[in-house]
């Protein structure tokens, strides 16, 4: 009997990573919406499954799950979870709690750890990129596989074996019983291996990534990969191919009884069975039959595709030479694909073929996974050099990091921000929003609807050292590659290379004016979910200490800190909601007492909810002595007054940052200006040592001092603040010689001093306008971007 849909289970809000079912009535599933879910047999029809646990199972993207055989303290076992915030959770099935059991701390990038009885046994070092796929044999032995397309065996803590024949990194590996092993990679391959290091057999027929493996109770292998498939394999041949209404199909896993259970990207569980009593109803299997039809897939997916040399609907009475062969047709003007299946001996419409734009898969470089990896030639004769890019990354930040990386010279810089912008549908953080990073999930949250990008030829690539159009896109992933060129190379500076142009001079007249900039940067983004989970797990764990349970909140501030919750919960959804529960200063105080006390390390989702209170919630800070008090207290929590070292702990750093962002946040259009205590916070922030602070932090504190200057074009400053201001911003100019987005923002704020004083007739003069005319010669040669130099040259002119 071929495999068919038993059941579907929806409970995930995004992709499912991980799934495992370690019995035929129990599935464990866990997704980047950072919850485990615990399923169960329905006992009323067999087949359905209900969610009877929801749990909290990190505060990052959750990635795997596995299961530990009952014990007398667990007689239903463990759910283990493991994800982004490298903790492994640990919950006992028998009474699922928010909170974990166990927790186990250790891990960081590129180590494997062996953990025995809840504590680290061993630390599995050797793999040169990161482990993304581990297989325990027995108790002393153990499989691992890594980005650096290697598997290792390992006995205890060392090394025993090395496999090699992977072209990409290791993803999955599963025991093969009177075999040895089998493993899958990103060369879309699955291998299966004696433990002695022979290959057995490879397994060809998935088109892109292989996530996973398992293996049925009758020895046959099944895999899922990012071409929308699981594949169940009968030794070395493809029976069965299961298309999912899905891009990644991330994890799949078998049960005792032969079903098959997946995760996809669509946020869904599925459960296959080859029992026609198990299968879903006719009206279900129909419906999920359509949902894989109607799917629209990129062309370069399944090939290169010339629609005038498809066949019609005919060549479907031509059956199939393996199971998963794919074969086109044109019907009219749409180009379906179908898939041969050995089971029904019949073509089954796996979706319409459409043109592709961007690539459909994450590319790997150095060990790190990127949207897109391009390969520049510079020079005819040398090979190309790579262009690793993200779309959630500045892009200013991807070419400085390329430029320093490959020895070129930042006047480039602009180019090459112009090829990356060109040739992805990506977005632009740097000259608008900021590269904000949530501390809980890591992920970049700013946004730019900037469209330029999207409006250029998917197929294009540009020059990004002379904007030519020699660049093309090839079958696959995008590369640019370059024939030959009257151009010479930005290495040698050859007499064919024209170069780039020459900065303007500073005190041209800029092309298009932007001053006044009246708009405010906002740090309002927020995950509460992930925020709340955190800070419960930290007032956990003082909670169960004895030497810190004096710390950890007091009934009263847990009930405060709900109330806060609840209020910013709908303030941060989409669109937001009025909360029904006002806030009062009791609240901020309850805040207050919690910084003060917290050690240092686990204060970062206290100012981080500050950060959200001064955002949404500036009502609650009407006064100045709650607002002054406030701030106060969030300075003293990031040790603002201990002395500045380098480099800074790493919480320090976090606290620091999320000092600023709330800063930032004190600061909205209608903010009625109090000169008592901007003039206590600017001599606070004229404490910090400017050079100490990361790249991320120069971001945040410039973005204060704009939104002072942005709040200074309807409320206009008094001639002591402005000087304040101006001095301040004039010390970051001096001081700022590496992030091109700090020292933007300062220019911007510069500019809004500098209109506002003309307007009044009382144009910037003396020193100061000397020292800042020198500055913006200086910082335009420093930072050679077009925004710079424009920016530069419209200052200039409000100085005459």
């Amino acid at each position: 009997m071929p495999y068919k849909l038993s059941a579907t289970l929806l409970r995930h809000s995004s992709d499912v990573r991980g799934v495992a079912s370690p019995t035929n009535d129990l599935v464990l599933s866990v997704s980047r919406d950072t919850k485990a879910v615990v399923w169960n047999r329905s006992s009323t029809d067999g087949k359905d499954f209900n969610p009877d646990h929801t749990l909290q199972a990190g505060s990052r993207y959750v990635n795997s799950v596995a299961y530990i055989q009952p014990t007398d303290d667990a007689p239903k076992g463990y759910i283990v979870t493991g994800g982004q915030d490298t903790v492994i959770n640990i919950f006992n099935l028998a009474n699922p709690r928010n909170d974990p059991d166990y927790s186990l701390l250790g891990h960081s990038e590129n180590v494997s750890k062996v953990w025995k009885n809840f504590s680290l046994a061993y630390d599995l070092k050797g793999h040169e990129y990161s482990v993304w796929a581990v297989l325990a044999l027995d108790e002393d032995q153990y499989l691992t596989g890594s980005a650096d397309k290697t598997i290792r065996l390992w006995k205890q803590h060392k090394s025993v074996q090395t496999f090699r024949g992977h072209q990409d990194a290791v993803r999955g590996l599963a025991v093969v019983p009177d075999l040895g092993f089998a493993s899958c990679s990103n060369d879309s391959e699955v291998r299966v291996w004696t433990l002695g290091g022979d290959l057995i057999y490879s397994l060809s027929g998935h088109t892109s990534f292989v996530y996973s493996l398992s293996v049925l109770p009758n020895g046959n292998i099944v895999s899922s990969g990012e071409d929308r498939t699981v594949r169940v394999w009968e030794g070395d041949e493809c029976v069965q191919t299961i298309v999912h209404p899905a891009i990644s199909v991330w994890s799949v896993s078998s049960m005792p009884n032969g079903d098959i259970v997946t995760g996809a990207s669509d946020g869904v569980v599925r459960v296959f069975s080859a029992v026609d009593g198990r299968w879903a109803s006719e009206a279900d299997l129909k419906e999920y039959d359509g949902q894989v039809a109607s799917q629209a897939l990129p062309a370069q997916q399944i090939g290169d595709v010339k629609k005038s040399d498809l066949p019609g609907p005919e060549a479907l009475s031509t059956p199939g030479r393996k199971a998963g062969e794919v074969k086109m047709i044109k019907r009219g003007d749409v180009v379906e694909a179908h898939q041969w299946d050995n089971a029904s001996s019949s073509w089954q419409k796996i979706g319409d073929v459409v043109d592709a734009v961007g690539q459909g898969r994450k590319q790997l470089y150095q060990g790190k996974e990127y949207d897109y990896v391009f390969d520049v030639d510079i020079q005819d004769g040398v090979p190309p050099l790579k262009l690793p890019y993200n779309v959630t990354e500045n892009p200013y930040a991807a070419a400085q990091r390329f430029l320093q990386n490959n020895e070129l010279e930042m006047t480039y810089i602009d180019q090459v921000v112009k090829f990356i912008e060109t040739n992805t549908a990506g977005v632009n953080l740097g000259s608008g929003n900021d590269e904000y990073r949530d501390p809980f999930t890591g992920a970049s949250r700013y946004r730019s609807n900037d469209s330029s990008a999207q409006n250029a030829p998917a197929t294009e690539y540009m020059d990004p050292f002379t904007g030519a159009s020699r660049y093309r896109a090839q079958p696959g992933p995008p590369v640019a590659s370059a024939p030959n060129s009257n151009l010479s190379d930005p290495f040698t500076g050859a007499s064919r290379y024209s170069g780039p142009p020459a900065p303007a001079p500073v005190s041209s007249p800029p092309s298009q004016k932007i001053l006044p900039v009246s708009k405010l940067f906002n740090f309002k983004q927020a995950n509460i979910s992930a925020m709340q989970a955190k800070l419960s797990e930290f007032n956990g764990a003082l909670q169960h200490e004895i030497s810190t349970s004096s710390l950890a909140m007091y009934p009263t501030e847990v009930s405060s800190f709900d109330d806060i919750f609840a209020h910013l919960k709908p303030l941060t959804e989409s669109p937001p909601r009025q909360p029904s529960n006002p806030l009062t200063p009791t609240h901020i105080e309850h805040v207050i007492s919690v910084l003060e006390r917290w050690p240092a390390s686990q204060r970062f989702p206290v100012i981080d909810l500050g950060r959200l209170l001064l955002g949404f919630s500036p009502g609650v800070f009407s006064t100045s002595q709650v607002k002054e008090k406030f701030i106060e207290a969030l300075f003293k929590a990031s040790e603002w007054d201990v002395p500045w070292t380098s480099p800074l702990p790493k919480a320090r750093e976090t606290n620091i940052l999320l000092l600023f962002r709330s800063l930032a946040n004190a600061f909205q259009e209608g903010t009625k200006l109090d000169n008592t205590w901007l003039v206590k916070l600017f001599e606070s922030l004229g404490h910090a040592p400017y050079t100490l602070l990361n790249k991320n932090q120069r971001v945040a504190l410039t973005t204060v001092l704009f939104n002072i200057s942005c709040v200074g074009l309807s409320s206009p400053l008094d001639s002591g603040i402005r000087g304040q201001l101006l001095t301040a911003l004039l010390s970051v100019l001096s001081s700022e010689t590496t992030d091109s987005e700090a020292a933007y923002r300062t220019l911007v704020a510069i500019g809004n001093i500098a209109h506002v004083s003309k307007q009044s007739g009382s144009v910037l003069g003396g020193a100061e306008a000397g020292q800042l005319k020198q500055l913006l010669r200086t910082v335009a040669s420093t930072f050679p971007e077009d925004r710079v130099r424009g920016i530069s040259a419209e200052i200039f002119v409000l100085l005459v």
